[in-house]
Parts: structure tokens; C-alpha cells; sequence
């Protein structure tokens, strides 16, 4: 069934007070809701749903409203709910006539909404940002022309791995399961497994690296015992071979796995997805999630840097080879071609489309470099700040959705909420410019009077 879509009644109410007489529309937030084309997100995000019958899911414009202000002010789900619910300004936002003492949503209901738009419909929310950046004047059609493409990995909420907790963590999980599922195991190692760990995280500080290795075979071996013990008991019981099979996979996997092999490792048992990249930082040597590839507007806009694409890679491919699929979904995205690709020099040797092969410059490129280009080479680390600023303040620097899925979802959202952030504070600077243009004008009557 097709959503119920808010729309302004104009109807008053004798107990309740409407939100637009209750707060300040001058307000940077009413503004910006004023302005987005919410009709447009209504069609694109609503084409998930079918006429089907059943219970009716909730407006798009309430989920809409709710997925940006929770990346515009880095707040989790629970804070949001919290804040939306005192926040009258919130409530406007995502299309209430009139203040709610209740929510009407739950917070399940967005971790599901999420789930159903997935990548492809979110990028809506992007493409309305630069679209309301372009109608308020905060850029220009020609800025998303020219583009700075950089990657950068976003992190998965997990403990850093090791080899010793991973298999620790695998028998605990196991011995979980069985015992849920009523399989009588033979030894659960609980207590002797964890003095094993203890054991061997205090010998690694040490730097007594042979006991921490016979502590390393003991985990090893305690797993490998508990794991053909279910396989004994689950044998020949199909419903429990398909209950155990996804964890007695990755238990023989983190249990095969060696620190120097080459190949995919598993890095968390509750997210295998994640993967170990390293970008040559000296206070990071490795990060633990996905390579997510990021590509801001070359020239400053009045409004300040967009984000004009974002998307997540997983399998840790080589930079340049990312442009092969960046790009036409980039354009796509836009709606417009692609004149200059400004790069670092990691994505030399790039496989971009023929017709972008030449539009393409890396840095310290000398052939084809005229002087506009090397000055336009000079801002390629203006991509930098942008990805800082998707980190610290839109939920880039720690992932907290599941799977591969919330993943891209993630990238896309720190995306849309840096847009709308940056709009937010040029409303408000164009709300500044007009009061300080209209004061001395408010203020002339007074001072003649005086006089």
C-alpha cells in the first residue's frame, strides 16, 4: 500500500496551536523546508511501494525530514526521536501542521524505511540538495562540472581485531547457539577459554611472544574441538545444519586464518563484510570498513564545497579503477557531463570511460596542463576538509548500520546531511544580509524624530 502524503490543510484547532504560529518562519530550517521540492522525493522514494494491500507506511516526507536531520546534526536514532519530539522546528520540518506531544514514529521505523529505500532511492536526497543549492543561489549549473574525486575509508563499529579475541569470540558464539537451540555439547570451555585470552593479552604486552603463541594454539584448539563437537551433533538434522551453517563458516574461517596470508580475512564476526585498508597515514596504519569514493564540486561555491557524488566500494579496489563506474553514475546523478575530473596521484593508470580519458588530471600531471588546469590542480586537496567535515559531524567516521547494505546507505546520508548543513548556514547568511540591509532603513525614522 502507497503511503498517506502530508499536506497543509490550513485547518485550526481549538486545543492544539499550529506549528507555523508557534515558531519563527524566518528560521533557517523553515526556509529550507520551504524550498525543498519534497513532490520530488515523494516520487522517487515512494516508487518502492506498490497498491498492494495492507497497513499503510508513513509519509515520505516525516522519513525523509527524519533521515536528513539525523545526518544534518549527527544525532543516533534515539537522540533524534528525543530531540524531534521538544523540537517544534523538527516537527515542521517533516511536515506536521501541529506540535506533537507523541511521536508518530517509531524508532524501528526508520532502521526499516532505510532498508527499503537502500542506496538507489536515497541518492534522491542528493540530488534535492543540489538542486536547493542551485535555486537559492548557493551554486551555480556550471559548478558541478568540474570535480575533485578522492577515497577515503569509512570505518564499521567494531573492535579492533585480533586473531586471539576473534576465536575466542566464535566459541562463545557457538556455545551460544547450541544451547539455545537444545545441542548438548560435549565442553563449552568458558572459563578455561577466557583465562587463555587474558593469559594471552597480558603475554603480547610483555613481549613474551613464544607464550603468547601456546596461548593462540590453546584458543585455536578450544575452537576447533567445540566446532566438530556441533558438527557430531547437528549431523544428519537438517533444520540445524541451516541454523549452524553461516556460523560454523566463519568460525572455520577465523580459525584457518593466519596473520600473513594473502586474500580476504574475516575482521568481525557480527560484520564479515568489513574489510582491513590501509592509506598510509602514521597515526592510522589500518582501518577496518569499506573504501567509499567522494567527489566535491573543483570550484568553491557561494554556499561553500557540495558534495556532488558519493558512493561505497567494497572489495578494496585499486583508486583508479573506480572511475570506470564512478563516473556514469556521477553524470547520472548530476544530469549533466562531466568537463574536468581533477585526482591525486593515486588513481594513475585509471580506467575512466573513453570519452572522460583526456578530461581526467592527476596531480603533478605535466603533459596537457595548461595554465587554468595547473591552476585548478592547485585545489585538489580542497576535497580534504569536505571528508573531514563527512567524518566528524555526519556519521562518516563510524558506521553503525548493518551489512554491506549500511554501508552505501551510510555514505549516501553523511552525503545529503554535509549538503543540507551547508545550506542551512547560507539561508541563514542570506537571512543576515537582508536584516543588516533593512536596519538602517527600520532605524531613519527614529533618528529624525530625534533631531
Amino acid at each position: 500500500m502507497r503511503p498517506k502524503e502530508r499536506r497543509d490543510s490550513g485547518q485550526k484547532d481549538l486545543f492544539r496551536a499550529r506549528l507555523d504560529q508557534i515558531v519563527d518562519m524566518a528560521h533557517p530550517l523553515c526556509k529550507l523546508a520551504a524550498t525543498i521540492d519534497w513532490g520530488f522525493l515523494e516520487q522517487r522514494l515512494g516508487a518502492v511501494y506498490s497498491d498492494a494491500p495492507g497497513h499503510p507506511p508513513l509519509p515520505t516526507r516525516l522519513m525523509a525530514g527524519v533521515a536528513i536531520l539525523k545526518h544534518m546534526h549527527d544525532l543516533s536514532d534515539e537522540a533524534l526521536c528525543a530531540r524531534w519530539l521538544e523540537n517544534p522546528y523538527f516537527q515542521l520540518f517533516c511536515g506536521e501542521e501541529f506540535f506533537q506531544h507523541k511521536l508518530v514514529f517509531d524508532r524501528s521505523s526508520m532502521t526499516r524505511w532505510r532498508q527499503r529505500m537502500g542506496e538507489e532511492r536515497l541518492v534522491a536526497l542528493i540530488q534535492e540538495s543540489l538542486s536547493v543549492a542551485t535555486k537559492t543561489g548557493a551554486a551555480k549549473p556550471a559548478d558541478f562540472s568540474k570535480v575533485i574525486v578522492d577515497t577515503t575509508v569509512q570505518p564499521k563499529a567494531v573492535a579492533h581485531p585480533t586473531d586471539a579475541k576473534l576465536m575466542h569470540r566464535a566459541r562463545e558464539k557457538l556455545v551460544a547457539l547450541a544451547k539455545k537451540q537444545g545441542v548438548a555439547l560435549r565442553q563449552s570451555y568458558q572459563r578455561v577459554g577466557k583465562y587463555a585470552l587474558i593469559a594471552y593479552q597480558r603475554y603480547a604486552h610483555a613481549k613474551q611472544f613464544k607464550r603468547a603463541r601456546r596461548e593462540l594454539r590453546r584458543l585455536r584448539t578450544m575452537l576447533g574441538r567445540v566446532m566438530r563437537d556441533v558438527a557430531r551433533k547437528i549431523r544428519g538434522k537438517a533444520a540445524l545444519r541451516d541454523i549452524f551453517l553461516k556460523p560454523l563458516w566463519l568460525a572455520e574461517r577465523v580459525r584457518d586464518q593466519r596473520q600473513n596470508q594473502r586474500g580476504r580475512k574475516v575482521y568481525s564476526l557480527h560484520a564479515p563484510e568489513v574489510e582491513c585498508i590501509g592509506k598510509g597515514k602514521a597515526h592510522r596504519p589500518y582501518e577496518f570498513g569499506v573504501k567509499v569514493s567522494v567527489a566535491t564540486t573543483l570550484d568553491r561555491s557561494k554556499g561553500g564545497q557540495f558534495v556532488a557524488h558519493v558512493a561505497a566500494l567494497p572489495g578494496n579496489p585499486y583508486d583508479g579503477h573506480t572511475l570506470e563506474k564512478v563516473i556514469p553514475d556521477m553524470e547520472r546523478q548530476i544530469g549533466a557531463s562531466l568537463k574536468r575530473i581533477v585526482a591525486d596521484r593515486g588513481y594513475r593508470g585509471h580506467n575512466a570511460p573513453q570519452e572522460h580519458k583526456f578530461r581526467v588530471f592527476i596531480s603533478g600531471q605535466k603533459r596537457r596542463v595548461t595554465e587554468q588546469i595547473k591552476r585548478e590542480l592547485r585545489r585538489r586537496s580542497a576535497v580534504e576538509p569536505v571528508i573531514g567535515h563527512l567524518k566528524a559531524e555526519h556519521r562518516m567516521g563510524r558506521n553503525h548500520l548493518a551489512h554491506a547494505q549500511g554501508d552505501a546507505i551510510n555514505a549516501v546520508l553523511a552525503a545529503a546531511g554535509y549538503n543540507f548543513r551547508r545550506l542551512l548556514a547560507w539561508l541563514a547568511l542570506l537571512l543576515a544580509a537582508i536584516w543588516t540591509a533593512i536596519a538602517p532603513e527600520i532605524h531613519e525614522p527614529d533618528q529624525i524624530a530625534t533631531a
